[in-house]
């Protein structure tokens, strides 16, 4: 199983990115896929996931990010909208299948004018 990040760059704020997760060894349909965060000296955060349940977002990114999933392409992504400076962050993508958790290598996003 490998989960590959792309898409993370420098930002303004109010500016959008969309990162990619390109997911190998298993089927993105079959797996719980969610993205997080994580900046210098705080806990990775949950930002949002999907399962074939739906779709949740954590309080500070609802309405303004957005997750989905392309199964042709077993790519997971996340839409980013609005962006802050506080979105700051290296995001990770992360698939929960077959009762084993997987880590991307993270994408690193900055918000800054």
């Amino acid at each position: 199983v490998e989960l590959v990040e792309s898409g993370g760059g420098l930002v303004q704020p109010g500016g959008s990115l969309r990162l990619s997760c390109a997911a190998s060894g298993f089927t993105v349909s079959r797996a719980a896929l969610s993205w997080y965060r994580q900046t210098p000296g705080k806990e990775r955060e949950l930002v949002a996931r999907i399962t074939r349940a739906g779709t949740t977002t954590n309080n500070d990114t609802s309405g303004r990010f957005s997750i989905s999933k392309d199964i042709a392409t077993n790519t997971v992504y996340l839409q980013m909208n609005s962006l802050k400076p506080e979105d700051t962050a290296k995001y990770y993508c992360n698939a929960e299948y077959q009762w084993l958790t997987y880590w991307g290598q993270g994408t690193q996003v900055t918000v800054s004018s």
